[in-house]
């Protein structure tokens, strides 16, 4: 702040004078904070929108995004916006020293769990371990931090190169840094370096390095051809290697020549000259390269103005401009010495005029199109440009992808131009195709769809971005912000944690890429989660961004686990089943055992088969009986239990000894028959049902006597000719209170078969039962069962399908012929 002293009532001087000249000073000095005010102000705003243009990012954002980088880093706002402006890497940060996997500082392994390590180390889960940051290092009296303030505070008031050589004497020449002298050479496209700034160097010496030449020997041509600083330290040494500026390097014996980078190109270097004849520290050296690095931005604002002035239709068509809607600008051509068009200046541009950096409107005034879109050049619509220049014809493009590279990140759009010639300039409007918020769209249905997100962590910085389905799949509220990484171990199983602290520890210490499942506790319940993420290295190759995404398999993984459920039951049923089937296989044995040859009852031959269903695990109901009585008889029955397992094999037991046992204790045919249903339905189900045959053959007069229960006629072969017996009166057994049984009789002569058999043999699913009576009947004709189980066999695999769905007994009664007469032997002969 200025003020100018005035003379009181004693000096003479009127008081109304006195009170103006301290109103005087009053204005002048808020109009030199104003005027600081502004210049930083729009220093502030550049930088906004380059970051605006590189992060598509809205300007509070880019705002906040300033000032959390300067906050991290130690720097001030208008130095953090300088960085940016240069269009530089982040600077004043030294890269923190990596742990080797598994460890973390001189503590040892951290736990499993990423608690911290037996000494006391910081956990897995600590953000800190990872970032990149470093404490500020004091250099003399002040800090990196207070010094880099002072020169980006300073140079929001530089307008040319010449006040920015002076301006950074003036911070410099104190401590830490000592300098004498300050000289800023530009690169001109043919290599020629000249001198656009200097202080501290006399008048004389800068005329006479007002030029230098592309030559060996000038330390500032090798900084610019190199990139790299040159660090002159030893007169006598340097002195042999390059030409030394003032009295062959006496004059300054140390000098550093630091490389200004600007669009990723070295277009200056900055000389620093002392009288000091220590050699530069290394503080003092990473002091200087953040100085060249300020001056990178501030020497685009001061090559602006120079540029700015054109001619005296400029001011009315930027008046126009300023009330258009859309992009424009006013191209001013410029020339070669051999008269062609080398590149266009911008003179005019409208307020939604911008380029890849972020600058709009009449940041643009003054700037070379090749600067703004440096691949223009040689393309479709450069050469309409230089048509409609030379033709006065408007030129209209159609739609073309336009590609740059941002921050090392490809962005192409769409666009179509149209230019026309105004006197010897061109106006250009162009629409934009903006794809980016298409893609954005389908990127978030694509998240939605997929139910995945995306997670990104500035190692750097220290600034996580959660794209809006991770909070969704998270289930954190917005206002929240993205959840840091100490925050995931109180919302992980804690059977879970362990494992995924070791993949956290490979990822972020060694780089290894991670794809780790785990599970996530949410408001709404647990979630099984999936996250891929890998790591994004320096050129040291140490990791300073994290890329990730986080899928949501909750449905998939209730999905497999109702599977897996479902399998088990299916398995433990089927093992059930097999271990019902083999007791039950084993019980109807035991019960029921099967003859391995024919059975001789009385003058009868029976033969017996008996095949289980292929389908299924549980044996059937199926059963038979033949046993001679003490009268003589012979009992035949045949059923069939409805249902499969131990029941029906109970019940299978009952029907069976229980009709031998009252047949046997001289109960009739139609009486056993009551008995057993009436047994039926006394069962503890209540439920049993079963069909039976039930005959009883006497000897004596070869008659067979049998009566049914809703079972399937015998079947009668005699001479060739298969008939079945006309059935009596009967319904199945448990079926009704008060059934009615008859009985029918049947005389076998010899050589006859009499064919006893469950419905198995004969039924099919969907068909009528008379085909299957039809479908024995014929298989009996063309295989004549004359006795023995090998023709049963022949017969069963005639008539049975390759998928039996029920089992089968058959029994098979036949009376032998009668032998021949013999001749009666002659007398005296014997037989």
């Amino acid at each position: 702040m200025t003020s100018e002293s005035v003379q009181d009532e004693k000096s003479g001087v009127e008081p109304d004078v006195a009170a103006l000249a301290k109103v005087v000073a009053k204005l002048r000095a808020e109009n030199e904070r104003l005027e600081h005010l502004a210049s930083t102000t729009a220093v502030l705003e550049r930088a906004k929108g380059v970051l605006m243009a590189r992060s598509d990012c809205s300007a509070p954002a880019a705002y906040e995004r300033l000032t959390r980088r300067a906050r991290t880093a130690g720097r001030t706002l208008i130095e953090e916006c300088w960085i940016v402006l240069g269009d530089m890497p982040q600077g004043g940060a030294v890269p923190a020293a990596r742990k080797p996997s598994g460890t973390h500082g001189p503590h040892g392994p951290d736990a499993p769990d990423g608690s911290p390590g037996p000494e006391g180390g910081g956990s897995v889960f600590d953000p800190t371990r990872y970032t990149r940051h470093s404490p500020p290092r004091t250099t003399g009296d002040r800090t990196h931090a207070e010094v880099l303030g002072a020169v980006g505070e300073a140079l929001a008031r530089v307008s040319g190169l010449h006040e920015l050589a002076g301006t950074l004497l003036d911070h410099l020449a104190g401590p830490p840094v000592c300098a004498d002298a300050v000289m800023i050479f530009l690169s001109t496209p043919d290599g020629v370096l000249e001198l656009g700034g200097h202080a501290g160097t006399g008048a004389a010496l800068a005329a006479q390095w007002r030029s230098v030449p592309p030559v060996s020997g000038i330390a500032a041509q090798d900084v610019v051809r190199r990139g790299e600083p040159v660090w002159l330290e030893d007169p006598e040494r340097d002195a042999r290697r390059y030409h030394l500026i003032g009295a062959q390097g006496r004059r300054w014996p140390t000098r550093a020549w630091l490389p200004v980078v600007t669009g990723g190109t070295v277009t200056a270097a900055l000389g620093v000259l002392r009288t000091v004849e220590a050699p530069f520290d290394p503080a003092v050296r990473e002091l200087l390269r953040a100085v060249a690095r300020l001056c990178a931005g501030s020497l685009r604002m001061c090559d602006a103005p120079a540029a700015r002035t054109g001619p005296a239709l400029v001011e009315p068509v930027q008046a126009v401009f300023d009330a258009l809607m859309g992009p424009a600008a006013l191209l001013t051509p410029l020339r070669s010495a051999a008269g062609e068009v080398e590149d266009f200046r911008i003179d005019a541009a409208a307020p939604q005029s911008t380029d890849v950096a972020g600058r709009r409107g009449r940041q643009l005034v003054g700037l070379r199109v090749l600067e703004c879109y440096p691949t223009m050049a040689g393309s479709s619509a450069w050469h309409g440009y230089l048509r409609a220049l030379e033709t006065g014809q408007p030129y209209q493009s159609e739609p073309f992808a336009y590609e740059e590279v941002v921050g090392g990140v490809r962005r192409q759009s769409v666009y179509s131009l149209r230019v026309a010639r105004l006197g010897g300039s061109l106006v250009v409007c162009w629409t934009g195709h903006d794809t980016e918020t298409r893609q954005r769209e389908l990127l978030a249905d694509l998240q939605r769809l997929g139910n995945l997100g995306w997670t990104d962590w500035n190692l750097v910085t220290d600034a996580v971005t959660w794209s809006p389905q991770v909070y969704e799949i998270l289930g954190r509220d917005r206002s929240l912000g993205p959840m840091r990484l100490d925050e995931l171990p109180r919302h992980l199983l804690p059977e879970d944690l362990p494992d995924f602290a070791r993949a956290v520890q490979t990822l972020l210490d060694d780089g290894t890429p991670m794809d780790h499942l785990f599970r996530f506790a949410t408001a709404s319940g647990v979630k099984h989660l999936r996250i891929v993420a890998e790591t994004l290295p320096d050129a040291d190759g140490t990791p300073v961004e994290v890329h990730g995404v986080i899928m949501d398999l909750t449905a998939r993984r209730c999905a497999e686990l109702a599977l897996l459920e479902s399998q088990q039951a299916v398995l433990a049923q089927r093992n059930v089943l097999q271990t019902e089937r083999l007791v039950a296989a084993r019980l109807q044995h035991a019960l029921l055992p099967l003859p391995t040859q024919s059975l001789n009852l009385a003058d009868l031959r029976v033969d017996v088969a008996y095949l289980p269903s292929h389908g299924d695990l549980s044996v059937g109901g199926d059963w038979y009986s033949a046993v001679e009585m003490p009268d003589g008889c012979v009992l035949f029955a045949v059923g069939d239990v409805a249902g499969h397992g131990i029941d029906a094999v109970a019940t299978m037991a009952q029907l069976r000894f229980t009709a031998k046992g009252m047949v046997f204790t001289g109960s009739s045919l139609t009486g056993a028959l009551h008995r057993l249903n009436t047994l039926l339905l006394h069962t503890p189900d209540g439920h049993a049902t079963a069909t039976m045959v039930l005959g009883r053959y006497d000897p004596t007069d070869r008659c067979l006597t049998w009566a049914q229960a809703g079972h399937p006629p015998p079947l009668l072969v005699r001479q060739g000719k298969a008939e079945y017996l006309t059935p009596p009166e009967g319904v199945l057994l448990g079926a009704t209170l008060r059934p009615s049984y008859g009985e029918a009789s049947c005389r076998i002569e010899p050589g006859d078969h009499l064919l006893l058999y469950t419905d198995g043999l004969i039924e099919r699913p969907g068909e009528h039962l008379d085909a299957g009576l039809d479908r024995l009947t014929e298989a009996v004709r063309s295989v004549s069962p004359r006795g023995g189980n090998g023709s049963l066999d022949t017969l069963l695999a005639r008539l049975l399908p390759d998928e039996q769905r029920d089992d089968v007994c058959l029994l098979s009664v036949h009376l032998p012929p009668e032998p021949a007469p013999q001749a009666r032997p002659a007398q005296g002969v014997r037989a």
